[in-house]
């Protein structure tokens, strides 16, 4: 039913379709139910028809006069729903405003209406269900000019509010009432209900009242009250009735069922309620009561209906409908009405009907109940109330319908009718009828044009009907001629020839019967090619990014069905080719799909028909396709499992057809294989990448892996999975039920059943059987058994210890590795023979008997219970003697021996077992055995980095076997002070004489010694041999302790303890470390470092990618090769901010306050972290000074509306991503957009400067937003005083900024508005009033400035004050000035504050700042002076712009952690900081927690420690300042790693105790536990010479942690300073305080130079320097000379010794002319030092003078002179003389007299100078810059005595003292014949050489002159004296030593033996003390004495001395060696010879 009328008769259908909807069929819509009980009515449904029809009304005008409101209504339109209404005024959109509304029913008004509004309005309607918009036909409104007009209209009310009606629940209902007034500005709206005034729901001026969700207590008198403020016209008003209506709802129902008897009364209740109260309707079976109109059915007044006298035809179904404006609501009952049997009320009857037609048999009952019908034939049910049988159906009425009738149908059949009162049946018959039809029907014919047709038409019939053919061509009847091209044949068949298209159409063949018509219809197709399709077109296609969407126009078909259409396309301009080859002919277009993305293409198409292929259309454009994510999978996948965590996939791209793009990666995803679970995934962000190494997996266990490609469109497919397991791993459980039982002595049993299967983690390899002593751990027995799947385990340990308790276990193991043993069972192996017996020795061993000796065995593998000794003949088995011991006799004496026999003696313990190993020995009674001994010629040899041989000759062996062998080495550090370690023992070789020395270190020096061990005990030490280093070697082991931490974003701290010196194995300038790492999830080639210092033990790894994870090794090497990799660490770097912008940054404005941006996310390899959120930053090009910035949170929205911007302005935009960690980089190029255009603003500063009578000049500027380009400018002007609609208007260009008003009434005031134009219309007009007068002054400043503390915030402040007086002309705008306190300048805030405004808001303030504020008016004159200024207000606070700067967090302690940071700037705390707030938390990714916080409330802090963390944590540290108001935004997070701390304390009582002169012992405590956070890996001790500690700071590490130290190759006798520190992982803790120690003394370093100065042909200075090492106290020094070459067969050594260490010089004068000599000097301390060497040679040296010649002596009583003449001048002439002198006494020539002039030919000295009693010869050398020359010939001998007695007398003298001479060399030579010749005789050398040793000890005392003579000594002690001083003393006889020795004996610089002493008088004895008896000594042994002399004048000459400063006492001692064979072979040339 629709509306209430049928649309549709009963049918079995459940839904109702309107096929094509039509306006006419909206309405409401009901379905009515009904079976033979009765009909129900269902509930209405509404359909809504959307359609929009057009305006019906042309142009309209209308008129209003000026000040009123003009209503212009909206043109009818027939629409549904309610179109959308927008209002334009000459193009321009009108907005409502406080003047323009426009009403609920889309009514304009306009109030007030001004000469300005008059225009041409229309609408543009929008129905916004279906899209359609129309515009409307004009409104030409046009404002009539009423000169009277008043400036004030009272307020009228012209849209009053309506009265309402809404259903409660509705969400809203709206009233609307518009009012009208002059000024509208001052017209105020206000709502009442009730009489109450209403303040909320107030909108749109006051114009509307809107409700929310109404209910019963909104209803009520709403009263709109319309008053002008400041006016005394009566307020308007009007009213309007809100009803809130409610749905009905039933108070009473009727059953569901009521049954009654006929005649019977009955009442069928139905009561409902509700607002207001609703209509009750009844309906009997879907027909309303009121239509039925039966007078027994009467409506109560209650509602209830009541049915009289009931009859059967009352039963069915009853209705009651409630219904109201809310709403409508049912309920039904059935009534049964029974006692009635049942009567036919028309019977069956009989009915005839033609074949395949409807036949309906009668059968119509009544009866009460209703009777049931069923129709039979031949008692066969066809229908009835519940059977139905295929085309026989029971109709309502009771009747029976067969549709269609068959033949076969033809009969009788039966109608039953039955109720409980009876029952009735009639029956009827059925006749069917043959049909005339066609049988043989035209045929649609389709021929090919110009060709025959033939339509054929055959029918069947009866015989006796004649038939007649008619044939129709579109319903119009053919008349065929002869002469026609249509013919119609006698069979009815039509022919048609000659066809063309005008032949086409449908042609009917009816034929006219008796026995019934029947026609046929068939359609003609005459065909041709089909045309060209049109409009070909091509546009990609939008969901699929690889095929292109063709359209065209479908062309002619040539009047035959197109059967489809050919799509050809050219690929980048290749040739065409069919890609499509059957496009259905029913497509006007079609996808081509399977093109490559990224490729240009074209397309063609054609059409074809049944006759043929038609035409190609033209060619489409050329269109680029986007790319799409690629369409394949890789090819190819291969996944290996690589370690039991990790699988390696690889795989190869997919083909490139199907790359749809460019790669840029892959994406694999794995999940374990056969169970449900979300995917895992890897991005691998290279395309040429074609692996993954999948880590983290679970051991052994199988995983499906996908991968798929990936490019900028997307993801493509994934492959299909692959499945592979990960790697074994090591088992997890332990063997089961593991027993073990000892077999015997060395073999334990073991039993066991494997670990569960699902802890093996692997294939089982088989099992570890472990044993290891309960005293040695360490020591592991392993075997390995292969696993039995079968039964019980077993397996067996042999070879151990015998008798020893044993703990053992059972493990599994897989290929990887072992898994955990079992818990281990303690197990004793058993008793057994024990090992032999120690340390077999033999004491007092006597003629018969001796002392055995022994110790328990070693190996007792039992019980000892006693000892078992035999002995016997050493050869002989029958002597054998056994006697038995107890267990705790270690000795026996063995007596009844035979003398000198030799008895082999054997010694064995015994435990219940029996005997064990005999230890044997032989020795001779009698002869006791001797300690061996050492062995000798150690030779080294085999060298190589680990071992070395010694090839030894053995010692004595003490007359008994060797033993053991004792191989004993310094190691690395060589030298006598160092220790000498146990490198190897050898047992059981007595006849060794090499040992392979095993177990060396590689790069070592090695010093060997050995020593021999017998019974009796070891030998001495051998002699050292050679010093070898081995061999280098590759480091044996890695570096240990390694960790890595993250440092930062993009390094990691790698953390190592390094290799001790000793594991260098090499050089240790060439040893390193490798560290490589390489991503872990990139299986990409390693990357490495190479740290060089070995000493190093951090290493910071830079520039890798941020946020993420490295494996890392490391490796120690050296100069031959690098040793193991250590263990795999992993680290993280840190998160980062993102390295990279979004991609694909793109921006477009949506209108001109939006713009819409979008962007692509940031490549993942630059993300660098979790990406949070985007900022967009934005800025208005050239007026924004810091761009703004909007925040998208989340990483999934990647766009952004920009919304509030300027209108018409041009923005620079960015995009960046953040992170936790802060932003990522702007996207560049920066994103230049403008926002659309739109009405400008009003122009701003319009001022008159020029006022006249009757004229005035307007100046304006731009405006501010003008929202576009301006294209002019509108200027309109009135009197005040005139209608508000009569303006003058102009226009004037863009350009112009003044203008001119003339013509204007004088004294008159005049109303100007001005408004600027863009494209999008005029802007808001700005209006001015100015009064054509002269008398016109500069305005008077505001006053009474005031700004309210409670208007008052952080960044703003209300600043409000009362105008000043005008000056007669109006007051144009107003300037605020600001000055920020104290020392701010005046700042103009705004020029253009508004001339009404007596307030405004002051923006843009810092917080927590003072200001103050004033003032200025400006008129057209000019500006008022400025105002008062304001009093000092303070801008509140606000939280801190900034946080903390430079945080940093150190690890203080294991468990806590430092924080320091810098205070905010002060510029940005914005009020007074109160304190920090420090917050941290576990980072997620090493374990999760909250966040905690640490507040300090000192604002001045600097620093906190943040305790009780947790350890082995990476924590995240952030901070903020705070004040009152709150929070500053937080710091960067900074990371910190917490467990580690460097110790805290340094290293307690620190001892530096000196070992040697190059060595200190280092000892001291460890820090205190507390205080060593972590465990201590080692020391560094910095050492360094006291007086020098920067030059000379060493630093050695010490990674054992053992509290000594030897520091090594010191300078020795040196202050050493020395301080230590411990570290662990975290780094070096602090310095001990320094400590001292000294060095002991050693021989010191060599002179530091040695020079020669005065030589002469005999004498020569020689000095030398303080050795730069002295190295302890210098006692003195060693002086040794020799000529290089033997002198007269004669080679002498002369050893001068000088103690003290001030005296570096010596005189020496007993060269040999012309003779080099060579010269060594030695200091001495403790011991001597090295020498300094130096050669010089004796005068004359080549170009020095000749002699002087005639050389004369010539003595008076006090004086001589000495004369002689100058010889040869040498090379260069002579420049002085110098004279020598040899006393008589000493025989030495030395210089006597120096400085003489160079013109001196002679020279006189006194007498005084010379020594009593002594002859002295006299020569004169002289000397030119070459050096001395040759002597002159001695002088004649001169005595210093004046007058001598003759025993005085230079002859007698001579004669005694070579008698005295001669016997002395007799008696000498025949002692050395008789008592020496034996002792010289095998050191003979046989030559003529004789080799002289002499030895002089100085003191400080002086110079020591030597000179080898062969005459005698003579030394005297009288002094000369000159002017009161005293000659140096000369040598004693008592400070000389004199000795031989054999030459063959290697002078070491020792002192030699064989001397004698001669005690040296005091050098204090007075010259009468002393006589020549003095000096009469005996005489040496030797036939050769030196004779030393020391020359007061030469001393004098070299050192000068303070006068009057006695020399200091000296000694000198003199060694003098010389060969007695080889004197004697000179003897005869000797002076004695002569």
């Amino acid at each position: 039913m629709h509306d209430g009328r049928e649309l549709t008769t009963y049918s079995s259908e459940y839904k109702y379709i309107i096929p094509s909807l039509q306006k006419l069929d909206a309405g409401f819509y009901r379905c009515v139910v009904r079976n033979r009980m009765g009909a129900l009515l269902q509930r209405k449904s509404e359909v809504q028809v959307a359609y929009m029809g057009s305006f019906t009304d042309t142009d309209q005008r209308k008129t209003v006069p000026q000040g009123r409101a003009a209503i212009l209504n909206l043109l009818p339109i027939t629409s549904y729903p309610r179109p959308q209404v927008t209002w334009f005024r000459e193009g321009h959109k009108i907005i409502p405003s406080n003047r323009i509304a426009i009403t609920l029913e889309n009514q304009l008004v306009i109030l007030a209406t001004t000469a300005s509004d008059a225009g041409a309005y229309y609408v543009q309607a929008v129905n916004e269900k279906n899209g359609e918009n129309k515009t409307s036909p004009f409104i030409h409104l046009s404002i009539a000019r009423d000169i009277g007009t008043p400036e004030t209209m009272a307020p009228t009310i012209v849209v009053p509010p309506g009265n309402r009606s809404v259903v409660a629940g509705s969400s809203e209902t709206t009233l609307e009432c518009i009012a009208s007034a002059r000024p509208v500005e001052d017209l105020s709206v206000t709502w009442k209900r009730n009489g109450v005034r209403i303040t909320s729901g107030l909108h749109s001026f006051g114009r509307r009242l809107t409700i929310s969700n109404p209910t019963s207590a909104d209803t009520g008198l709403y009263v709109c009250e319309a008053a002008l403020l400041g006016s005394a016209f009566e307020p308007a008003r009007a009213k309007a009735f809100l009803f809130i209506t409610e749905p009905p709802y039933f108070t009473a129902e009727p059953e569901s069922r009521i049954s009654a008897e006929v005649e019977e009364t009955v009442d069928i209740r139905c009561q409902a309620m509700g607002v207001p109260l609703p209509t009750l309707q009844w309906y009997k079976d879907a027909i309303s009561i009121s239509r039925l109109q039966n007078p027994r059915y009467k409506v109560l007044a209650s509602g209830g209906l009541r049915i009289q006298k009931l009859r059967p035809e009352d039963s069915g179904i009853f209705q009651c409908f409630a219904s109201n404006e809310g709403g409508e609501i049912q309920t039904h009952t059935y009534l049964d009405v029974t006692n009635i049997a049942p009567v036919f009320t028309q019977r069956p009857a009989d009915t005839t009907v033609t074949d395949g037609m409807t036949a309906i048999l009668r059968c119509e009952v009544s009866g009460a109940p209703k009777p049931a019908i069923t129709w039979k034939r031949e008692n066969h049910i066809l229908a009835s109330g519940s059977v139905r049988i295929p085309r026989f159906m029971l109709l309502e009425s009771g009747g029976l319908q067969i549709a269609p009738v068959f033949i076969q149908d033809a009969g009788n059949y039966t109608c039953y009718a039955a109720n409980t009162e009876g029952s009735l049946n009639a029956s009827a018959t059925l006749t069917v009828w043959n049909r005339t039809s066609i049988v043989h029907p035209p045929e649609d014919h389709v021929v090919i044009k110009g060709t025959t047709a033939t339509l054929h038409c055959g029918a069947t019939h009866d015989p006796r009907v004649s038939l007649r053919y008619v044939w129709k061509k579109d319903n119009v009847a053919l008349t065929p001629s002869s002469t026609s091209r249509i013919v119609v044949e006698k069979d009815g068949s039509l022919l048609i020839s000659q066809t063309w298209s005008g032949d086409i159409g449908d042609y009917t063949c009816e034929i006219v019967s008796e026995g019934g018509n029947d026609s046929r219809m068939a359609r003609l197709e005459v065909i041709e090619l089909p045309h060209s399709p049109q409009n070909l077109l091509a546009s990609p296609n939008s969901s699929h990014s690889h095929a292109v969407v063709l359209s065209w126009v479908r062309p002619f078909d040539g009047n035959s069905p197109i059967l489809y259409y050919i799509v050809e396309l050219s690929e980048n301009n290749s040739p065409w080719k069919v890609h499509l080859a059957n496009v259905g002919p029913e497509m006007t277009g079609v996808t081509v799909s399977g093109l490559t993305p990224a490729r240009t293409y074209q397309f063609r198409v054609c059409a074809v028909n049944e006759v043929g292929r038609g035409q190609y259309s033209a060619e489409t454009s050329r269109l680029m396709l986007p790319e799409e994510p690629p369409s394949a999978p890789p090819k190819n996948i291969v996944a290996s499992g690589r370690t039991n965590q990790s699988i390696m996939v690889q795989w190869q791209p997919p083909p490139e057809t199907e790359h749809n793009g460019v790669l840029r990666g892959y994406i694999l995803r794995y999940r374990l294989a056969g169970l449900p679970g979300e995917y895992q995934q890897r991005n691998i962000t290279s395309p040429e990448v074609n692996y993954c190494l999948v880590t983290d997996l679970i051991i052994w266990t199988q995983y499906e892996i996908q991968v798929a490609a990936y490019n900028g469109a997307g993801l493509g497919v994934f492959s299909r999975a692959v499945t592979e397991y990960t790697l074994q791993g090591v088992p997890t459980a332990p063997p089961q039920n593991v027993q073990t039982e000892a077999v015997n002595s060395t073999t334990i049993q073991f039993l066991w059943n494997p670990p569960p299967q699902q802890f093996i983690n692997g294939i089982n390899q088989g099992y570890k059987l472990l044993a290891w002593p309960a005293d040695a751990p360490e020591a592991v027995t392993v075997v390995t058994i292969a696993p039995d799947f079968h039964g019980v385990h077993h397996g067996h340990i042999t070879n151990l210890k015998k008798f020893t308790a044993y703990f053992t276990s059972v493990l599994c193991f897989t290929t990887p590795g072992d898994g955990p043993p079992s818990t281990p069972q303690l197990i004793w192996t058993h008793e057994d023979k024990p090992g032999a017996v120690g340390h077999l020795s033999f004491t007092e061993i006597l003629d018969t008997s001796l002392k055995v000796s022994w110790q328990e065995p070693l190996e007792k593998n039992g019980i000892i219970t006693g000892y078992q000794i035999s002995w016997e003949v050493y050869g002989r088995n029958d002597s054998r003697l056994t006697h038995t011991l107890n267990s705790t006799t270690h000795e026996y004496k063995i007596q009844g021996l035979s003398s000198l026999t030799t008895y082999t003696i054997d010694v064995a313990a015994v435990t219940a077992v029996g005997a064990g190993l005999v230890t044997s020995s032989t020795i001779s009674s009698g002869v006791p055995p001797d300690l061996p001994g050492a062995p000798s010629n150690l030779v080294i040899s085999n060298i190589s980095p680990r071992s070395a041989t010694l090839q030894f000759r053995p010692g004595y062996d003490g007359k008994t076997s060797i033993s053991r062998w004792i191989v004993e080495g310094q190691v690395g550090a060589i030298g006598d002070e160092e220790e000498w370690v146990t490198l190897y023992e050898e047992e059981n070789e007595p006849d060794a004489q090499m040992l392979e020395i095993p177990n060396l270190t590689p790069y070592t020096h090695y010093r060997f010694r050995m020593k021999q061990v017998n019974i009796v005990g070891p030998s001495p030490y051998s002699q050292s041999s050679r010093v070898i280093q081995t061999l280098q070697a590759p480091p044996d082991v890695a570096p240990t302790s390694v960790t890595v931490r993250t440092a930062s974003e993009t390094s990691l701290r790698l953390r190592w303890v390094p290799l001790p010196d000793s594991q260098y194995n090499g050089n240790p300038e060439s040893v390193g470390y490798r560290i490589k790492y390489w991503r872990s999830d990139l299986q990409s080639s390693a990357l490495a470092q190479v740290v060089s210092d070995r000493l190093e033990r951090e290493f910071t790894i830079e520039e890798l990618e941020e946020w993420m994870e490295y494996e890392l090794q490391m490796q120690a090497f050296n100069a031959v090769g690098a040793g193991p990799w250590s263990e795999v660490v992993r680290g993280r770097t840190r998160e980062s901010v993102p390295s990279a912008a979004p991609e694909n940054v793109s921006a477009e404005a949506v209108s001109s306050t939006q713009i819409l941006l979008t962007w692509a996310s940031v490549p993942e390899q630059d993300q660098n972290g979790l990406i949070l959120g985007y900022k967009i930053l934005f800025r208005a090009k050239d007026l924004d000074p810091e761009p703004r910035s909007h925040t998208v949170r989340g990483n999934h929205t990647q766009s952004a509306l920009l919304a509030g911007l300027r209108k018409f302005v041009l923005y620079e935009l960015q995009v960046l991503a953040f992170t936790r960690i802060g932003n990522g980089v702007p996207s560049m190029p920066l994103i230049l957009e403008r926002t659309k255009d739109d009405a400008p603003g009003p122009p701003v500063r319009l001022v008159f400067p020029e006022v006249r009578l009757t004229s005035v000049r307007i100046v304006w500027q731009p405006p501010e937003e003008p929202n576009g380009i301006i294209l002019g400018y509108q200027i309109a002007y009135r009197l005040a005083s005139s209608s508000p609609h009569t303006f003058t208007t102009v226009e004037v260009g863009t350009t112009v900024r003044q203008f001119t008003a003339t013509n204007l009434a004088p004294e008159s005031a005049y109303i100007f508005r001005l408004s600027a134009k863009t494209r999008q219309g005029w802007g808001e007009p700005l209006e001015a009033t100015v009064i054509t007068t002269e008398k016109r002054e500069r305005p008077a400043p505001p006053r009474e400035l005031l700004v309210p503390q409670a208007e008052v915030t952080a960044r703003s402040l209300r600043l409000q004050w009362v105008p000043g007086s005008d000056g007669a002309s109006p007051i144009r705008y107003f300037t605020v000035q600001v000055r920020e306190l104290p020392r701010g300048e005046w700042q103009t805030y705004s020029s253009s504050i508004s001339h009404e405004a007596t307030a405004c808001i002051i923006d843009r303030l810092r917080p927590f700042t003072s200001y103050k504020l004033r003032l200025k008016a400006t008129n057209d004159i000019g500006d008022s002076d400025f105002s008062s200024e304001t009093e000092a207000v303070t801008t509140l606070q606000d939280v801190p712009g900034e946080p903390p700067g430079s945080v940093s967090a150190t690890p203080h302690t294991t468990s806590s952690v430092l924080i320091q940071w810098q205070p905010p700037r002060d510029e940005s705390l914005n009020g007074l900081l109160q304190g920090y707030r420090i917050y941290y938390r576990e980072l997620e990714y090493e374990a999760g927690s909250g966040t905690e916080a640490k507040t300090l409330k000192s604002p001045i802090a600097l620093r906190a420690e943040l305790t009780d963390l947790k350890k082995y944590r990476r924590y995240e540290v952030i901070m903020t300042a705070y004040n009152i108001i709150g929070e500053s935004p937080a710091s960067a997070p900074v990371e910190v790693f917490v467990g580690e701390a460097a110790p805290a304390m340094a290293p307690q009582n620190v001892q530096v105790t000196p070992l040697t002169a190059s060595q200190l012992e280092v000892t001291w405590d460890p820090p205190p536990p507390e205080s060593q956070n972590g465990n201590i890996q080692g020391y560094k001790i910095y050492y360094w010479e006291a007086d020098s500690q920067n030059d000379t700071e060493k630093m050695k590490v010490l990674f054992l942690p053992e509290p000594v130290v030897r520091l090594k190759n010191l300078t020795s006798h040196t202050e050493y300073v020395v301080s230590i520190s411990a570290f662990n992982a975290a780094g070096d803790g602090p310095r001990s305080d320094p400590r001292q120690g000294r060095t002991h003394q050693a021989a010191p370093g060599a002179p530091s130079f040695l020079v020669f100065s005065e030589i002469t042909s005999t004498t020569l200075n020689v000095s030398w320097g303080e050795p730069a090492a002295a190295n302890g106290i210098l006692q003195g020094y060693r002086v040794v000379y020799e000529p290089l070459a033997p002198v007269q067969g004669v080679s002498k050594v002369v050893t001068v010794e000088v103690r003290g260490n001030w005296q570096r010089w010596l005189k020496v004068r007993d060269l040999t002319k012309g003779v080099t000599y060579f010269f060594r000097v030695q200091a001495r301390t403790i011991t001597y030092g090295p020498e300094l060497q130096a050669n010089v040679t004796a005068g004359p040296a080549e170009g020095s003078p000749g002699s002087p010649r005639d050389v004369l002596v010539t003595k008076s009583a006090s004086e001589l002179t000495l004369q002689w003449t100058e010889g040869h001048s040498g090379d260069t002439p002579t420049t002085g003389y110098v004279i020598e002198a040899r006393p008589s006494d000493e025989g030495l020539w030395d210089m006597f007299v120096k400085d003489i002039p160079q013109s001196a030919t002679s020279y006189t000295l006194s007498l005084d100078k010379l020594r009593q009693g002594v002859t002295y010869e006299f020569r004169v050398v002289a000397m030119n810059e070459v050096g001395y020359g040759e002597p002159s010939s001695p002088s004649t001998a001169v005595s210093a005595q004046v007058e001598a007695p003759f025993y005085e007398e230079w002859w007698f003298l001579l004669v005694m003292a070579l008698s005295s001479l001669i016997v002395i060399l007799l008696v000498v030579f025949a002692l050395v014949l008789h008592g020496q010749n034996k002792k010289y005789k095998n050191c003979s050398t046989g030559k003529g050489i004789s080799t002289m040793e002499e030895s002089v000890t100085r003191d400080n005392g002086g110079f020591a002159a030597l000179e080898l003579s062969s005459r005698h000594l003579n030394v005297k002690s009288t002094f000369s004296k000159k002017n009161g001083t005293r000659s140096p003393p000369r040598p004693s006889p008592g400070g000389l030593h004199y000795s031989d020795e054999d030459i063959c004996n290697k002078y070491n610089g020792a002192v030699l033996t064989e001397s004698v002493s001669l005690k040296e008088k005091s050098a204090d004895a007075s010259e009468s003390e002393a006589t020549d008896s003095d000096y009469e000594d005996a005489l040496p042994k030797h036939s050769f004495v030196n004779h030393y002399m020391s020359d007061p004048t030469y001393y004098n000459s070299w050192k000068r001395r303070a006068q009057g400063r006695a020399p200091a006492p000296h000694s000198v001692a003199i060694l003098l060696t010389s060969n007695p064979s080889a004197y004697l072979s000179v003897a005869p040339r000797g002076p004695a010879s002569r």
